[in-house]
């Protein structure tokens, strides 16, 4: 990786601790049987994770489809699709919104000199900006599982 991409990365682009929080839960949930309903209050206890946090959590994966809860009697929360078909990057962009590397990819309007189309800088960043969402996208939960990690 070069100078200008390490930099980007501790400086410009963090995964919040909610989304970080986020992965460990999808990966706990993908390492149980398919289809295992877990209630949350042992998810919280197992990622030692705040049960109102983690319920938040839960509420933003379930919206983008991620998770299933499910309500009474044997509910809990359950994986929505295998993990072949969740990436790091669906799972941050549930949690923390679209991926943005600089502010000007957001909203061009960001930039102080209205030239995110022949700025240099723009040009630069979004090449790290590509390279990280294709990053991101290209990891998927059966990928990390197949690292053959038991729970810790």
């Amino acid at each position: 990786m070069d100078q200008l991409s390490i930099l980007l990365m501790e400086h410009l682009m963090r995964i919040t601790q909610e989304g970080d929080y986020a992965l460990r839960v999808v990966l706990y949930l993908c390492r149980l049987d398919a289809g295992t309903k877990i209630e949350a209050k042992i998810i919280a206890d197992h990622e030692r994770i705040p049960l109102r946090f983690l319920l938040k959590l839960l509420r933003k994966l379930s919206i983008a489809g991620i998770v299933q809860s499910y309500r009474g009697v044997g509910g809990g929360y359950a994986l929505n699709k295998e993990p072949r078909q969740i990436t790091l990057k669906d799972v941050i962009e549930a949690i923390e919104g679209p991926i943005y590397v600089n502010r000007c990819f957001y909203d061009s309007a960001f930039c102080s000199l209205n030239r995110t189309n022949t700025c240099d800088v723009h040009w630069a960043l979004a090449k790290v900006q590509d390279r990280l969402l294709a990053d991101l996208d290209g990891i998927n939960f059966e990928m990390i599982l197949q690292r053959n990690n038991p729970f810790d």
